[in-house]
């Protein structure tokens, strides 16, 4: 038997990376906070990805679609395997779609229009419908949250209102739970059972060559001390790095300043329906006057380059961009209107209790400038810090706010996100049945879902759009703040960083020695 020399041996390929939020909760379909999605990606597949063309892949499975559009037939490729060494089988994906059907506002849709969805053979998914449904291969492929990852039965019968116990996948990285430290590091090793497809990536899709040994996530809430790390080499790559650092960042020959995701984000407030004030819809009229745009987003970003005034629920520059019902927090005239509409709501006083992380930059200024601009209203506020994991975690609680619940708290939703009324889950009005976290109930929206879902043409579609914004303004669903964009950062040693609307992706990633 040959030896080779200790130092002869190939030296492991590590990549350090600080992402935009420390990783507490690790169950993809249990949250969509984003840090929890792009976990998702290092250890779960999914049957199908959207390329860069926004169009869908192949990526687990290959599928057929019948003559009249009823039934959709997913094979799964070869050489699927979860990390525990058992074959991914069709009975596994039936029980992950299921799950996430039950979670993601539009898999709910998705098991809306679903007659029977079922293992026909070890490989093979049998999806038939009630009635043809435009975005059924749309649903299974989107890229963001929350992602249909797939995970083994035994997991994905695990209650959706329930973390799951283990993280198995069949993605190309494997989690290692020892090493596991929140608030410090997640460290991802590369899986060697794994098999690509032979395509090129593109975004979410192609084959997940990894190139690199291992991935460390480390925790560094303080901006300038990870920019000082990546500056000095124990760091590649930030994902979001302070907005008005990027003069130097670029002029710096060493990094690489690139903006991953081109659509970016749009920044939102998200008021609780459960409890006063906002169970009363004058009062929250009144907080979306009182809020203005601009305040928010200099506050947030503070360059224009990197920001834009929309009030397009489902982003400016698209084909269901309007202005509908918008003209208070893009213009920023509302605030007189603000005051005489709580004073004629009878307001007693209650205090609004904002969620207000301090550890993340992209939420950390909204709560703050919404803050200030409700008590120039004359709202009575209770700014509590906190950091973004328990954030994450706290906005699950339907208690009072009183007892641990909250009344508001702010966020940003990627342009694929809210791209049209199935995928956008902050319009999702089915209350405490399946509604996101602040749980508004309004028939007239669901409705309005499901003409959309119908719709045969984009006039159609368009039309209903702007009826679903009005209605979304009328009754403050939520409050859309504008919508920005921000490059990550990295070494020039790193190479292969692919753009996409779930960035970053860390297979096809290269370091350099």
């Amino acid at each position: 038997m040959l030896c080779v020399p200790v130092e002869a041996r190939a030296k492991p390929k590590v990549l350090s990376v600080v992402m935009h939020s420390d990783l507490r909760v690790i169950d993809p379909i249990y949250t969509t906070a984003y840090i929890t999605r792009d976990h998702g990606y290092m250890v779960y597949d999914t049957l199908l990805a959207t390329d860069s063309h926004l169009k869908i892949r192949p990526q687990m499975a290959d599928w057929t679609v019948s003559d009249d559009g009823l039934t959709y037939t997913f094979k799964l490729r070869d050489g699927l395997k979860w990390h525990d060494g058992l074959p991914v089988t069709a009975d596994d994906c039936v029980a992950s779609l299921k799950r996430w059907g039950a979670r993601d506002g539009m898999g709910q849709k998705l098991m809306d229009f679903t007659a029977s969805l079922e293992a026909t053979d070890a490989r093979t998914i049998t999806l038939k419908l009630k009635e043809p449904y435009a975005f059924v291969l749309d649903s299974i492929g989107k890229p963001s949250s929350l992602v249909p990852f797939m995970m083994p039965k035994r997991l994905a019968e695990t209650s959706p209102d329930k973390p799951i116990p283990e993280q198995i996948g069949s993605g190309p990285f494997k989690f290692v739970s020892a090493e596991f430290q929140p608030g410090v590091k997640a460290v991802y090793v590369k899986n060697p059972d794994y098999v690509p497809r032979s395509e090129p990536p593109d975004w979410t899709s192609g084959g997940k060559v990894v190139k690199v040994d291992r991935i460390e996530w480390i925790t560094m809430p303080d901006p300038q001390t990870a920019l000082n790390a990546l500056a000095a080499g124990d760091i590649d790559l930030v994902e979001r790095p302070p907005w008005d650092m990027l003069p130097i960042l670029e002029n710096d020959p060493r990094l690489v300043v690139h903006t991953l995701d081109a659509a970016g984000f749009q920044t939102i407030g998200r008021m609780n329906f459960l409890y006063p004030p906002f169970n009363n819809v004058k009062l929250r009229r009144a907080a979306m006057l009182a809020l203005r745009q601009k305040d928010v987003l200099d506050g947030l970003v503070g360059n224009p380059k990197y920001y834009k005034l929309c009030g397009a629920v489902f982003g400016c520059d698209t084909p269901l961009a309007t202005d509908v019902g918008s003209e208070t927090l893009v213009r920023g005239n509302g605030m007189a209107q603000a005051k005489k509409l709580l004073a004629e709501s009878g307001y007693d006083g209650t205090p609004v209790v904002i969620m207000a992380p301090g550890d993340v930059l992209t939420v950390k200024a909204q709560p703050i400038v919404a803050a200030q601009l409700l008590r120039e209203a004359g709202f009575k506020v209770d700014v509590q810090a906190t950091d973004w994991q328990t954030l994450v975690t706290r906005r699950n609680s339907q208690k009072p706010p009183k007892e641990g619940g909250w009344n508001m708290f702010f966020t940003n939703l990627t342009g694929r996100d809210v791209a049209n009324p199935i995928s956008h889950y902050q319009i999702n009005a089915k209350g405490r049945n399946g509604g996101w976290f602040g749980w508004p109930e309004d028939s007239n929206i669901e409705e309005l879902r499901d003409a959309f879902a119908r719709a045969k043409s984009l006039e159609e579609q368009k039309e209903i759009a702007t009826e679903i914004q009005a209605r979304v303004y009328d009754q403050v669903i939520y409050i859309p703040l504008g919508q920005w964009t921000i490059p990550a950062v990295w070494r020039k040693e790193i190479s292969g960083i692919l753009d996409g609307p779930a960035t970053p992706i860390f297979w096809n990633v290269e370091k350099s020695d």
